[in-house]
């Protein structure tokens, strides 16, 4: 009697040895079951690529350089920064747990902030929030 005939009538009339084949053969073919089906994706989703790939139109590159862009001029401010210099120092100090003494602040960069308006929103509806 075949193994897998064995197995379909009841599994206490089989050996040890008889049990431990049989798993493996039903996990070999279930993993041979898994690999065909996503065999069977892969080249359903390749065909179904060129198919609707050829449809789409290629996008026309414009070769026209693009108007150049007018650097905007930043104009500095020219306020008195001592109480702003006094903070950024002061929390520096703070977070390298040393004395304002031990720290010289010789530049201070404004640099242009890029995030759009409602991450600013965000960030201080989260710092509101924790508050």
């Amino acid at each position: 009697m075949n193994l897998l005939e064995r197995m379909k009538v009841s599994i206490d009339t089989m050996t040890m040895g008889e049990k431990f084949l049989g798993s493996i053969m039903v996990t070999l073919v279930g993993v041979g079951i898994v690999f065909a089906a996503l065999a069977i994706l892969y080249f359903a989703i390749i065909i179904m690529q060129k198919v609707v790939g050829k449809s789409q139109p290629k996008k026309i590159v414009d070769s026209k350089p693009s108007p150049t862009i007018e650097d905007e001029v930043v104009e500095e401010e020219t306020v008195d920064n001592t109480e702003l210099v006094a903070v950024i120092t002061a929390a520096v100090a703070a977070s390298l747990n040393t004395s304002t003494h031990n720290i010289i602040v010789r530049n201070i960069t404004r640099i242009s902030d890029q995030t759009p308006s409602w991450a600013k929103m965000g960030r201080v509806d989260q710092i509101s929030n924790k508050l």
